[in-house]
């Protein structure tokens, strides 16, 4: 049995969750708390395998409640949110960024047509979560200390590859927006190549997360609209409900396609997209997440000339996308996120001229 403990403080909400959840002959509810502060409390009597947690709440919200919970009793935290306002947002991807494992949206209720499949999808997650391994959390300020990419490393995946490098292409899910964070705070501030990414993400965060990721991260980052130039030095996230394409020209395509692997948009079409339109001029990184979603194409990326890179086990929240990919041969190099990000910033000198290029061409217009 999977032991679940459910923090919100509506106790309309409450026994919603309690319902879906205990409707699973595979979970069991053993405890609900209306607070952070009985949430930690909680925690410490019943040892769940995994967590509900709301954000907004009287005494310790769920940001506290996560930052104290993973540095005391680390275990796998699911945002279940309510509201798409910038305060709640911002504060789930703090709390994210403190441990928390995924966000998803309030389930609606009984009678209304989305319920069956959002309650399908709340057990889901919640079964997978528990089997994930959390680590403890003691602070967020102090920076990350683990292993660098050797030097050799870091030469071998760029030569040859950084004076044509015109695109990175990212993609991720369970855990990606804490991941994508470090990976762009890694990056040099006259870094020029242009980055899109694809992360699977609850509709109505896409936004938030974006903002999230530009503040956390120092970088410009911005949700992508149709049309739009990939600049020296942009950072584009894809938007809920479409697959985002690139074209040869350098121009962003959102497309209404079927959805991928059960996803849209699916990093499977954004991944085959860079292919074909960029070839040898791209990086590919696959980076942690559920599910195979993007793993055979960043084979096909690989095969079309692309620099190709995925995530390590170690340091994956979920190694399923990057451990697919790594399976099926379609990464050139296994590397640590933090590796990743000195391989992609050896890539400055370059970056730093297309940034120069692309300033001089608007300022030009």
């Amino acid at each position: 049995m999977i032991r679940v403990l459910i923090v919100e403080d509506s106790a309309v909400l409450r026994e919603l969750l309690n319902y879906i959840l205990g409707s699973d002959p595979d979970i069991e509810v053993v405890g609900m708390a209306k607070d952070g502060m009985e949430a930690a409390d909680s925690v410490k009597r019943l040892h769940p395998d995994a967590i509900t947690m709301d954000i907004n709440m009287p005494r310790m919200n769920g940001f506290e409640a996560t930052r104290k919970i993973m540095g005391n009793n680390p275990t796998p935290i699911i945002i279940v949110s309510g509201h798409h306002d910038d305060s709640e947002v911002a504060t789930t991807f703090r709390a994210m960024e403190a441990g928390a494992t995924i966000v998803l949206s309030r389930p609606v209720g009984i009678g209304d047509p989305k319920f069956q499949v959002q309650a399908r999808e709340l057990v889901q997650i919640v079964k997978l979560m528990s089997e994930v391994k959390v680590v403890r959390r003691l602070t967020f300020s102090r920076p990350y200390k683990g292993p660098h990419a050797t030097k050799s490393e870091i030469s071998d995946a760029v030569a040859g590859e950084g004076s044509k490098v015109k695109l990175i292409a990212i993609g991720a899910s369970t855990g990606g927006p804490v991941a994508l964070k470090t990976l762009l705070s890694l990056l040099p501030d006259n870094f020029g190549i242009p980055i899109a990414i694809v992360q699977h993400m609850t509709a109505g965060f896409v936004q938030g997360f974006a903002q999230w990721l530009g503040k956390a991260s120092g970088k410009t980052v911005q949700v992508a609209e149709a049309g739009s130039y990939l600049d020296p030095g942009s950072v584009f996230v894809a938007p809920d409900g479409c697959h985002m394409k690139v074209s040869g020209s350098g121009r962003i395509i959102l497309a209404n396609g079927e959805p991928e692997n059960g996803l849209r948009p699916a990093v499977s079409s954004f991944f085959r997209s860079v292919a074909e339109a960029y070839g040898p001029r791209a990086v590919g990184v696959l980076l942690t997440g559920m599910g195979k979603d993007g793993a055979v194409e960043l084979g096909l990326m690989r095969t079309m000339g692309s620099l190709t890179l995925a995530q390590d086990e170690a340091s994956s929240v979920v190694h399923g996308m990057p451990g697919e990919a790594i399976r099926i041969g379609a990464a050139r190099y296994i590397l640590s996120l933090e590796a990743i990000g000195a391989t992609l910033g050896s890539l400055t000198g370059d970056a730093s001229q297309q940034l120069s290029a692309g300033r001089e061409a608007k300022e030009r217009v």
